[in-house]
């Protein structure tokens, strides 16, 4: 069975990559990691979907990549926020807290059944 959680993060994992780069640059696997230790392991992001996501973001000039070494000595690619993702991330968390407040809103109203 499916986690909830997981169903809502097909709309979100855009901005949930772009605050994550937010705190520095990370690589793929750090991405997800710090995903996963900060909700609690609420939220897995699979490879499948983040770094399809990833390259969306690189293509669109969110995000820009470059090759290092991770903390166990390995090659890996480091990805950073750019000037226009750090706006899109704006746009992204004004956007998140209308829709949040919206849906509250709804959850909240009195009367129906719940």
């Amino acid at each position: 069975m499916t986690k909830p959680e997981t169903e809502l993060l097909q709309g979100t994992l855009d901005v949930l990559i772009l605050k994550t780069l937010a705190w520095g640059p990370r690589h793929g696997y750090g991405i997800a990691k710090w995903l996963e230790d900060t909700t609690d392991d609420a939220l897995t992001i699979e490879e499948g979907s983040l770094y399809p996501a990833l390259y969306r973001m690189e293509r669109k000039g969110w995000i820009e990549a470059e090759w290092g070494m991770s903390e166990l000595g390995r090659k890996a690619k480091f990805y950073a926020l750019t000037s226009p993702g750090r706006a899109r991330l704006r746009q992204e968390v004004a956007a998140w807290h209308r829709v949040s407040a919206a849906i509250g809103k709804v959850l909240g109203a009195l009367g129906g059944r719940a």
